[in-house]
């Protein structure tokens, strides 16, 4: 586990949370932010592989929640143009890296993770 160890690896983050919780994080620790929604069948799917991924990368990567229907957030998926649910963004220095949408394998992402990261 690195310096980060007493931070939780994942968390649920909103609007007004988001510029504290995710972009200065991810100065120090890349962040994933899955963009979501209750009623989308996909998000339901993805949520667990990314847990799990997470949960491999042992605090090398954070994951952070962002449940578009409450409150202001969908201005968070507006910020970055995403067009459909799930949208997972991957963020590092407070910039994005990549991305991509929809319920994907663990394998994908692991790829999409380390491609991104190496």
């Amino acid at each position: 586990m690195n310096q980060l160890e007493t931070k939780e690896v994942i968390f649920d983050v909103d609007l007004h949370e988001y510029d504290e919780k995710v972009l200065a994080a991810s100065q120090e620790i890349p962040v994933l932010v899955d963009l979501w929604a209750e009623w989308c069948s996909p998000c339901l799917v993805v949520a667990p592989i990314l847990k799990r991924l997470i949960k491999e990368y042992d605090g090398d990567i954070l994951l952070a929640k962002v449940e578009v229907d409450e409150g202001e957030n969908m201005k968070l998926a507006g910020r970055y143009q995403v067009r459909g649910f799930p949208t997972i963004l991957l963020i590092s220095k407070a910039e994005e890296l990549d991305r991509f949408s929809g319920a994907k394998p663990l394998s994908f992402i692991r790829k999409f993770v380390d491609s991104n990261l190496s």
